[in-house]
């Protein structure tokens, strides 16, 4: 099988979730990119390119996804900034000081944390509104910024997004409607994917020749999984959530035992 080809298709897969589930989809993209191509008997790809093509599959995706979400009144705007602005810090932080605890004590921490998420999504409100009104949502600024703070700081230690993390933290602590959630998460991850984008831009860590079959693929997919969010009832949405997180605890508790 072509690479181009191939990558075209993991990106189909990503760029779906990312509008789906209002993930940046790195969580699936670079566990596809690092195992699937020698599947397929091509040669495997380095670090550098699956890190590269990562953040343009996020960017892409959240971006899409966002537009659309936005479109069908599914995102805070003052909640978007609230917690965009206080992730993207505490990243800058939590990357800074990963020095001073040891990488393992750091995943097992974000694994727990992760476990934490996808119990906590399936503690749901029965009653929910299925098409809430984000003009109308009323959150504590506080729970807000202390969310996305704390989970800022320990993905950036970690090397991990940790955005997934944010819609169960939101529905549960910050008592955020899913939708709302959902959408507002996609606008969240953006600021904190373009940062990222920014750096591996004027690094030179992009391989472009790579990036065609994402951007072909990412935005198309993000506008589909987009629509069959909206039109899927949240109980739904909340158990894919909760067992995508679920998967990548367990990779996480993988890479500490068998690493």
């Amino acid at each position: 099988m072509d690479l181009f080809f191939l990558i075209g298709l993991l990106g189909i897969v990503s760029g779906f979730l990312s509008g789906l589930l209002g993930i940046g989809g790195g969580i699936i993209m670079a566990p596809l990119l690092l195992y699937v191509p020698p599947i397929f008997g091509l040669e495997p790809l380095s670090m550098q390119s699956v890190a590269g093509l990562t953040i343009v599959q996020g960017l892409l995706g959240c971006f899409a996804g966002m537009l659309m979400h936005r479109k069908f009144k599914f995102v805070s705007d003052s909640l978007t900034v609230y917690m965009g602005v206080s992730i993207f810090i505490a990243a800058l932080i939590g990357g800074a000081s990963s020095m001073l605890v040891s990488n393992n004590t750091l995943l097992f921490l974000f694994a727990c944390l992760a476990i934490a998420a996808a119990v906590l999504i399936f503690i749901s409100d029965k009653g929910e509104e299925e098409y809430p009104d984000p003009k109308l949502i009323d959150f504590s600024k506080t729970k807000a910024i202390t969310t996305a703070t704390g989970v800022g700081l320990l993905g950036g230690m970690v090397g991990q997004g940790g955005s997934f993390i944010l819609i169960p933290l939101m529905t549960w602590f910050v008592k955020i409607p899913t939708r709302i959630a959902i959408g507002s998460n996609l606008g969240i991850v953006l600021l904190s994917t373009f940062a990222a984008f920014i750096g591996k831009v004027f690094t030179g860590q992009i391989e472009w020749y790579l990036v065609l079959p994402v951007a072909v693929t990412v935005i198309p997919a993000a506008f589909l999984g987009s629509l069959v969010s909206r039109n899927s009832p949240v109980q739904v949405l909340r158990r894919v959530l909760a067992v995508l997180i679920g998967f990548t605890a367990l990779r996480i508790w993988f890479s500490i035992l068998f690493t």
